[in-house]
């Protein structure tokens, strides 16, 4: 990735002391809230997400990618490993590129109508083992690979971005931003923006899993 021209925007903040000075000293309960494996209530809280963003880092850069599902999202192994299919996508494959070649992971795991998110931290790896491909079949179909994380710390975060944003609580606000066609089409304008937007439902149906 090219060096950003922040320069002429922005003064950077250089030093980890200059930061510091910004900010009041940490809520200690942000600090004690800190697990490093599962706890009941927090296998609880997991098991009910069926929504997660995985972010990932590599020689490249950063990538971070929405993982979901029909049920809970991750499966719990045991308190400090958590087993995610890797479903179809689009064959970029970023975030298990990255997992590759360098294992650092976290985890945002959120759930709808709560304001909290747990995020959880760690290492893994991508398996192709049959035996862990096949313990997640759905209709006859398996993920290409598994990821598996081994879990370094858990903990939940300050509800009050959800609570600005008044995420669950908006409407749709869809018609507001570009659908995926228009975003093609803005590349090649030769796309045809309005039958890919109208077919999508569709064709995604059809390879969910």
């Amino acid at each position: 990735m090219p060096d950003m021209p922040f320069a002429p925007l922005a003064a950077p903040v250089t030093t980890l002391e200059a930061l510091e000075a910004l900010y009041d000293e940490a809520n200690p309960r942000s600090l004690t809230k800190v697990v490093r494996q599962l706890t009941p209530l927090y296998r609880r809280w997991i098991g009910a997400s069926r929504f997660v963003i995985l972010s990932t880092v590599g020689p490249e850069g950063t990538d971070a990618s929405p993982r979901g599902d029909d049920g809970p999202v991750v499966r719990i192994a045991d308190d400090g490993m958590l087993l995610l299919p890797d479903w179809r996508g689009n064959n970029r494959i970023d975030s298990l590129r990255n997992i590759v070649r360098d294992g650092r992971v976290s985890l945002m795991f959120m759930v709808p109508g709560s304001n909290n998110v747990v995020r959880v931290n760690g290492k893994a790896i991508v398996t192709a083992d049959a035996a862990f491909c096949a313990s997640f079949e759905k209709g006859g179909r398996q993920p290409r690979s598994v990821i598996v994380v081994a879990i370094g710390e858990v903990y939940f975060q300050c509800a009050k971005a959800l609570m600005r944003s008044k995420l669950w609580q908006a409407g749709d606000e869809s018609g507001a931003v570009p659908t995926a066609g228009q975003l093609i089409r803005e590349q090649d304008g030769a796309f045809e923006a309005e039958p890919y937007d109208a077919g999508y439902g569709d064709y995604a149906r059809e390879r969910m899993w």
